[in-house]
């Protein structure tokens, strides 16, 4: 749908009504590429690069009729997801020869090119929209919400063709966000409050979940007799930056957890960028899943146009996908390796957020809205002359992101993270007591069997 905002109302211009829905479209390739519907969209977009297009012209002519300005209409002899308990059909799997993937099944090369397929698809439908919405309404900003809107990829593509002047994306785009808009909508439209703009991002970062104090901490840990020491700020920042330095893994749990699916550096596993061996340590390690899956790169706000394509713009909510600049790529693209195989090159100068097609999802940290994780930053940089951090969500695959210090030290027990930070609080796993670590091998051990 589009709506127009002025002042503080919102005045609907067209909708596209269920069951045509390219959320829905996308999921039912998350489907049928073996991944879960609603969780698993972003492992398809991650797979993507990896594929070639071969399937678009199959999409297009018999999945969904798509007009010149990105109105569309889904074949709905495909699909079951509007009248039975599954995305898609049998037609759906006559088309491409085969049956859905079960879900730990091997990952093939038509899968790859499958997730490129609809991802190229989904990427035209968003940018004819966004073209046609400039077009006929002249306007110069966008705002993004809604499951799709999570798709950064295609946000990227709207940025790079500077459709509009500025992109703005609800950082819990999706059904979670939908309920701060409901709560907008009564507070302008219903109530009549006055809207009152400000060149700043009234989200402030998103940082909207419960804190902890060192107290409360020390308490827990205590409690766990788990080892630890307390640091000062002017301790703590270029200790966890030199164990950054040193390749380690780190938990890092500051603050006010963060609103929305990503981790923004409140409750986030931190690396170094700048390690061939970092993303395949923490997928198989840490994250305990499949070893395509691309990390991103936090970055100093005040340094981003240095390191990527993103001029102009920023992305504190890690929805937006840009190139890695021209003068941090050491290797050229390889053009005779295919699938997984192109996992095996060093791209750039910080390989472990390098996607196999040079791009990034890209967090931009700013000292007002995120003042600790941008303080770490500054003294990573100051040691390695590098502003980038690998940034992934504190959990483990399957589970949500942690939210209380007995979260955040249970994962860090059951994974092989180097160090774990809460607040001021400094824990090393080779200091742990050896009857602690021995009793969560064995309740990991009891919970993989």
């Amino acid at each position: 749908s589009l709506w127009l905002g002025k002042g503080n109302r919102l005045q609907s211009q067209w909708e596209i009504h269920f069951p045509h829905s390219l959320g829905l479209l996308y999921s039912a390739f998350t489907y049928f590429t073996g991944f879960k519907v609603n969780s698993g969209e972003y492992k398809l977009m991650g797979l993507a690069p990896y594929g070639q297009p071969r399937y678009v012209d199959l999409i297009t002519r018999h999945l969904i009729n798509i007009k010149e300005d990105g109105s569309y209409r889904l074949n709905m002899n495909y699909f079951d997801y509007a009248t039975g308990l599954k995305m898609t059909n049998a037609h759906f799997s006559n088309l491409f020869g085969r049956p859905p993937r079960s879900p730990e099944a091997e990952i093939t090369q038509q899968d790859m090119d499958i997730a490129r397929s609809i991802q190229v698809v989904t990427e035209e439908i968003v940018l004819r929209l966004a073209r046609s919405i400039r077009r006929e309404h002249g306007i110069k900003n966008l705002c993004l919400a809604g499951g799709v809107a999570l798709n950064c990829v295609a946000n990227g593509k709207i940025w790079e063709e500077k459709i509009f002047d500025h992109i703005w994306i609800q950082p819990a785009a999706g059904d979670a966000g939908g309920a701060l808009g409901a709560a907008l909508s009564v507070w302008y439209e219903h109530l009549d409050n006055a809207r009152k703009p400000s060149k700043s991002d009234s989200m402030q970062g998103s940082y909207l979940g419960p804190s902890f104090s060192n107290r409360e901490v020390k308490a827990f840990l205590d409690s766990c007799q788990a080892n630890y020491i307390e640091l000062s700020d002017e301790t703590l920042f270029p200790t966890v930056a030199r164990l950054l330095e040193k390749q380690k893994v780190i938990g890092w749990f500051q603050g006010r957890m963060e609103f929305g699916p990503r981790a923004l550096g409140n409750r986030s596993i931190l690396g170094d960028a700048r390690s061939k061996e970092m993303q395949t340590i923490m997928n198989l390690k840490i994250k305990f899943r499949e070893s395509f899956r691309p990390f991103a790169p936090s970055i100093l706000e005040e340094y981003c146009d240095q390191w990527f394509n993103l001029k102009n713009t920023t992305s504190p909510y890690m929805l937006l996908v840009a190139h890695v600049n021209g003068n941090q790529i050491t290797q050229p693209e390889q053009s005779n390796l295919f699938g997984f195989d192109m996992l095996k090159t060093a791209r750039t100068t910080i390989p472990a957020v390098t996607h196999v097609d040079y791009s990034a999802r890209v967090q931009t940290v700013h000292a007002k809205t995120n003042p600790r994780f941008h303080r770490l930053l500054t003294q990573f940089k100051q040691l390695t002359d590098c502003p980038v951090l690998i940034n992934t969500s504190f959990n483990v695959r399957g589970e949500p992101i942690v939210c209380t210090p007995k979260e955040a030290f249970h994962c860090f027990m059951t994974t092989h993270m180097d160090a774990l930070v809460i607040e001021n609080m400094l824990l090393l796993k080779e200091d742990q007591p050896l009857a602690l670590r021995s009793q969560f091998k064995e309740a990991e051990r009891v919970a993989l069997d």
